[in-house]
C-alpha cells in the first residue's frame, strides 16, 4: 500500500477505491517487463496517466515516450504518422519522413483510441509488435524498431473484433495484460475528494477561496452519473469555482451546473432472440409499428374474402377469437378501430358442443346487403414520416436544431441536410 500511495501521490491521482488501487498495483508489476498493455476504460477516466506510470517505472524510462491519439490522425496519413514515408510516396510528400516508430526507437509509444485505427494500419502495427520490423510508406526497405506499446481504448474490442471491425489477432496480440481503469461511478468515495482537490487548485489558480459543499449537494455530487467521470467533474469543480457567486455550494445552486438528464419516456420493444436486427432508435420503432399494422388489415381482408368465396371456411375463422386479436394487434392498441370495419356483417356462430361446430350451416348476408367499405390510409411512406418527425422535433424545441437532432437520434449535420431535402422552412 505504501508502494501505491507514493505512485498516486508522484502522478496525482486522488482515490481510495479498491478496483482503482487493484489497476495500479497491476501496472507497477507490469511496468519492468515489455509486455505489451491494453489499458481499457471509459472516455475521461485518466487513462494516460497509467500508461505514463508503467514508462516511468520501466527500464526505458531514460528514453522517448509518446501519446499518440489513433481517432485523431486521418485515415489517409495515420500510416505515414507511425511509420514513416518516402519523397514522392504520395502526393505532398516533398521530403522523407520518420514515423514515430523509428524515433522513439528504444522508448514507449502510447496509441490512445486504439479501436479507431483503420484495419489496413492494424495489420502494420501487428507486424511490428510481432518480428519489431516496419516499412515506410512508398519504401520496400525492411527497418526495425525497438518500442513498448501500451494502447488505450473506451471501446469493447473483443466484440468488435468479433463483428469484424478490429484484428482479432491483434487484440490478443495488445492485451496480453490488460489494465482496467474504473468509472467514477463506480468509485463514489472518491467522488468528494476529487473535486476537494479540484477546487483548491483552481482557488489557487484564480487567487479565490475554496467553494465548499454542503450535505445535500455532496448526496447529489456523489449519485451524478458522470457520464464524462473525472473530466466532467473538474469541467464542475471549475465552473463552480468561477462562476459561483456564493462560497457554500447548496444542491439548488449545483444543480445549475449539472446537465439535464435525458430521459426517454418511448416506448421500447423488448429484445427478441428471433429477431432479425435491433432497433436504434424511436424512428425505427414506428416505422416497424406501421408496417405491422399494414401487415394485420391486409391479412384481415384476405380472411374475409376467402369466407365470401367459400362458406365453408367461416367455422374456421370463428377460431379467431377476440383473444387472438387483441394479441395479435398489441403494438397499436387500437386493434379494434381496425378489425371493425374488416369484420362487420359477418355472422359470428354461437359457442356450441365439440364435434357440432363443423356441422353448422352459416348464415351469409345477402348480397345487397354487403357494403362497400371505403378505407382512408394514412401515408406509410418513409419519407412522409420522417419529414412529419422532424417538424414535430423542430416545434417541440421551438426550432432549435442541435436540440432537435438530439432528439431525432441524428447529427446536426445530417437534420441540416433533411431540411434541405423536405424543403422544411423552420
Amino acid at each position: 500500500m505504501a508502494e501505491i500511495q507514493s505512485i498516486k501521490n508522484r502522478f496525482g491521482i486522488i482515490g481510495n477505491s479498491p478496483a482503482l488501487n487493484y489497476a495500479i498495483q497491476v501496472a507497477i508489476q507490469v511496468a519492468s517487463t515489455d509486455l505489451s498493455v491494453l489499458i481499457v476504460g471509459e472516455s475521461g477516466v485518466g487513462k494516460e496517466s497509467f500508461s505514463q506510470i508503467i514508462h516511468a517505472l520501466s527500464a526505458r524510462k531514460h528514453n522517448a515516450f509518446i501519446a499518440v491519439n489513433c481517432g485523431a490522425i486521418p485515415e489517409g496519413t495515420i500510416d505515414s504518422e507511425l511509420f514513416g514515408h518516402e519523397k514522392g510516396s504520395f502526393t505532398g510528400a516533398v521530403d522523407s519522413r520518420k514515423g514515430y516508430f523509428e524515433t522513439v526507437s528504444g522508448g514507449t509509444i502510447f496509441l490512445d483510441e486504439i479501436g479507431e485505427m483503420p484495419l489496413g494500419t492494424q495489420a502494420r502495427l501487428l507486424r511490428v509488435l510481432e518480428t519489431g520490423e516496419f516499412i515506410r510508406v512508398g519504401s520496400s526497405k525492411v527497418q526495425k524498431t525497438d518500442v513498448r506499446v501500451i494502447a488505450a481504448t473506451n471501446k469493447d474490442l473483443y466484440a468488435a473484433a468479433h463483428n469484424g471491425k478490429f484484428r482479432e489477432d491483434l487484440y490478443y496480440r495488445l492485451s496480453t495484460v490488460p489494465i482496467r481503469v474504473p468509472a467514477l461511478r463506480d468509485r463514489k468515495e472518491d467522488i468528494v475528494l476529487l473535486f476537494r482537490k479540484f477546487v483548491i487548485d483552481f482557488a489557487e489558480r484564480y487567487k479565490t477561496t475554496p467553494v465548499q459543499l454542503d450535505d445535500e449537494a455532496k448526496n447529489m455530487l456523489i449519485n451524478y452519473n458522470w457520464p464524462g467521470n473525472v473530466r466532467e467533474l473538474k469541467n464542475i469543480a471549475e465552473q463552480l469555482s468561477v462562476l459561483s457567486t456564493n462560497q457554500l455550494i447548496t444542491a439548488n445552486d449545483l444543480q445549475k451546473f449539472l446537465p439535464e438528464k435525458n430521459i426517454n419516456r418511448l416506448p421500447v420493444l423488448a429484445p427478441s432472440q428471433h429477431a432479425g436486427g435491433e432497433f436504434t432508435n424511436e424512428r425505427e420503432i414506428l416505422y416497424k409499428l406501421f408496417f405491422d399494422m399494414k401487415k394485420d388489415v391486409t391479412e384481415l381482408k384476405k380472411m374475409f374474402l376467402e369466407i365470401l368465396k367459400n362458406p365453408s371456411l367461416a367455422g374456421n375463422a370463428a377460431n379467431y377469437t377476440a383473444e387472438s386479436l387483441q394479441r395479435d394487434f398489441a403494438l397499436n392498441g387500437n386493434g379494434a378501430e381496425y378489425a371493425a370495419p374488416v369484420l362487420s356483417g359477418v355472422a359470428q356462430p354461437a359457442a356450441l358442443p365439440v364435434g357440432q361446430q363443423q356441422n353448422q350451416p352459416v348464415i351469409l348476408p345477402h348480397k345487397d346487403e354487403i357494403h362497400e367499405h371505403e378505407e382512408v390510409e394514412e401515408s406509410l411512406n418513409i419519407m412522409d414520416k420522417e419529414k412529419e418527425l422532424i417538424i414535430k422535433a423542430l416545434k417541440k424545441h421551438r426550432g432549435k436544431r442541435k436540440d432537435a437532432a438530439s432528439d431525432l437520434g441524428i447529427s446536426e449535420r445530417t437534420l441540416y441536410r433533411k431540411l434541405k431535402e423536405y424543403d422544411i422552412n423552420e
